[in-house]
């Protein structure tokens, strides 16, 4: 059983906090990146989710760059630091699309390059692509953990910092519905890039055949090896996505849940489809058990509880559990985070 949020974190480089919503995991991610910030480490905390509260937590106003919420100078907490930034849907799909159109523009004569903009236009509405965008900067923002180097060969950096990086990105993520359709995509995404790489190279052996007849142009070469190297980095990020997520040393995945019938179900079925991915999860976090020593309704609460986080435990038994009190206060800002690992319950807490 970890025995605080510090264990959830502890040596991976990047931690996912899932779940149902309404669990509390946006406010678990927080008091994690805050605890790991005030260990020494370097924190970056990313919300993936749609319907962004991590502003409000800590009554901060964050945007899709990093925002620096605690600076450790010196002492105990050595050079921790924590930056937040809230990831823009809107924003990733349209870097999504333009890098997608300069690809498909390259592989397209220019009389074609209006067709291309209406494809865009509506491949901006169409199912996956938001998904794909949110992928697409999930993977950039991983790179930037320091000592990972990016799909160029050139060292990752964070921009807030460029001589060092983050030690660790932890993401608060959307509802585990579309978080598990987000995990199935390194994979697919992969699996694409590599079938248009297969058919660049059956075009590249065509055109290297028509060169010889004095057929292709040494512009149309040059094209050629520009989306070749477009679609290698592509390759290269997803798959590089792939390795870490499944990497149970350098990636943690951590499960919220309140203890219930439906949030116990639900991440018994989500486990099982990260299960079936490949990735791994850390530890499962029971949050805001009720007291049994708290007066008669809450021991009564105490009591219904029990059997569904014994369910939790027979269903998965080799994933460790925190459970967490429930708090008696808001929690909010970081002296209400910095409370939260005094909620942990201790081993045979049921």
């Amino acid at each position: 059983m970890p025995a605080d949020l510090t264990a959830l974190a502890a040596g991976a480089r990047v931690v996912f906090f899932s779940g149902k919503g309404g669990v509390g995991k946006t406010t678990l991610a927080a008091a994690t990146a805050v605890a790991e910030a005030d260990t020494g480490r370097r924190v970056l905390l990313v919300s993936t989710d749609p319907a962004h509260n991590l502003g409000h937590l800590f009554g901060a106003r964050l945007t899709d760059a990093p925002t620096a919420l605690i600076q450790h100078d010196d002492g105990a907490c050595g050079a921790g630091r924590l930056d937040a930034l809230e990831l823009d849907p809107a924003a990733a799909t349209e870097k999504h699309l333009r890098e997608v159109g300069a690809t498909i523009r390259a592989l397209m004569p220019e009389h074609l390059h209006r067709e291309v903009d209406k494809y865009l236009r509506l491949a901006s509405e169409a199912p996956g692509t938001h998904e794909a965008s949110v992928l697409e900067r999930i993977a950039e923002l991983t790179e930037q953990v320091a000592g990972e180097a990016d799909p160029a060969g050139r060292q990752s950096t964070a921009s807030t910092q460029p001589e060092a990086g983050y030690d660790v990105v932890v993401f608060d993520t959307a509802p585990s519905g579309h978080t598990a359709r987000l995990m199935e995509l390194p994979e697919m995404m992969t699996a694409w890039t590599d079938g248009l790489l297969k058919r660049r190279e059956a075009s590249e052996k065509f055109g290297a055949a028509l060169v010889g007849l004095g057929g292709k142009s040494g512009a149309a070469e040059t094209r050629d090896a520009r989306l070749r190297s477009v679609l290698t980095r592509r390759r290269t990020r997803f798959a590089k996505l792939r390795e870490l997520l499944s990497d149970p040393a350098r990636c943690a995945f951590v499960l919220v849940l309140a203890a219930e019938r439906l949030p116990v179900a639900e991440t018994i079925e989500f486990a099982g489809q990260l299960r079936a991915q490949g990735i791994g999860v850390r530890s499962l976090v029971v949050n805001k058990r009720s007291p049994a020593d708290a007066g008669e309704f809450l021991a009564r609460r105490r009591a219904q509880e029990k059997p569904f986080v014994a369910d939790l435990a027979s269903a998965l038994p080799r994933v460790p559990v925190l459970n967490l009190r429930l708090a008696a206060e808001e929690i909010r800002g970081l002296d209400g985070l910095r409370s939260v690992p005094g909620l942990a319950e201790g081993p045979g807490a049921g």
